[in-house]
């Protein structure tokens, strides 16, 4: 900003925006943002179904990504492909998850991704560019990353077993449990 004068009025107006611990103004910005570079960060990473930037992570330090996924260590790659995506190198954790996964969901998806994983075979770490902001950091804008694969496990990636199927509650139960929660005092 260069200032070449400084005038006075009757009730001013500072148009600026706040951030800080969430929800602030830069919320709003944040998922703005999402929405608009969604269809960018599908020309240059394909696979990328959708991704969510939770206020909680300060949109930088958590990334929540859906892809669909056609060969073992993808979500390496996506992660990897993130990282070198202009600001999007700044993310501090990256979580990748398969495509039916309701990223705006956070609860959805750490939920999948938790169970998802074995911290030894699906948690990578990585060195790059921080936020500027970012007091953790091991130095004034470098520090580390991680990344997570949260997706399903191929047997080349080290998964011999079957994978289960998603637990899913039939309408019936839904239904009659849902029923229940006044009665137990549990509807609020």
């Amino acid at each position: 900003m260069h200032i070449t004068a400084v005038t006075m009025r009757k009730n001013p107006t500072y148009i600026t925006t706040i951030v800080g611990r969430p929800p602030m103004e830069d919320f709003y910005l944040g998922h703005a943002t999402e929405r608009i570079f969604l269809p960018l960060l599908k020309l240059t990473t394909p696979e990328v179904v959708d991704y969510h930037m939770p206020a909680e992570g300060i949109f930088h330090n958590l990334v929540l990504v859906s892809i669909k996924k056609h060969y073992p260590g993808q979500a390496y790659k996506v992660m990897n492909a993130l990282w070198g995506a202009g600001l999007m190198s700044l993310a501090k954790v990256i979580v990748v998850v398969d495509e039916w996964v309701n990223v705006r969901n956070p609860q959805e998806a750490w939920w999948v991704a938790l169970n998802n994983i074995d911290p030894e075979r699906d948690v990578r770490f990585s060195m790059g560019p921080v936020d500027v902001l970012d007091h953790a950091s091991r130095a004034f804008t470098y520090g580390s990353k991680m990344g997570i694969d949260g997706t399903k496990k191929w047997p080349e990636e080290g998964f011999t077993r079957q994978w289960p199927t998603v637990i899913a509650m039939d309408a019936a139960t839904k239904a009659k449990v849902d029923a229940m929660w006044p009665r137990l005092g549990l509807d609020g």
